[in-house]
């Protein structure tokens, strides 16, 4: 099964304190039920860690502007210790059956030769940071 990349995000102070914004063009990755507004879905992150998370969509309007909602995007922002200008990875995996989701937290170490160097946060010890 292919790994596909579905969005990455730098976070800012409301990813922090509020919701994660998704891209709309993500949506058609997530089979949120038709008539329904929000879907939970399960990612797993570096160390295999499973977290739930509620995807949610505008009720009205032309735009659904999607996003996770705090009461489950909260406890993974803590439990990792996410601040701004931290990054967030979305990459799902998909078979003719079930959809698996696989999330990475990212702090940026350094730039090497003009390039951003970014690292799970999970292996940040490893790094002295």
């Amino acid at each position: 099964m292919e790994q596909v990349h579905l969005f990455t995000k730098k976070l800012k102070p409301s990813h922090i304190s509020h919701a994660l914004s998704f891209p709309t063009r993500v949506l058609e990755a997530f089979p949120i039920p038709e008539g329904a507004h929000m879907m939970n879905f399960e990612a797993v992150d570096a160390t295999d860690n499973a977290w739930t998370f509620c995807l949610s969509t505008r009720m009205t309007g032309a735009h659904p502007k999607p996003v996770l909602l705090r009461s489950s995007w909260g406890r993974f922002v803590e439990q990792k210790g996410l601040a701004p200008e931290d990054r967030v990875v979305f990459f799902m995996e998909r078979d003719d059956m079930v959809r698996r989701y696989t999330v990475r937290a990212q702090r940026k170490v350094m730039i090497l030769m003009g390039q951003e160097i970014w690292v799970d946060v999970e292996d940040l010890p490893l790094y002295g940071l």
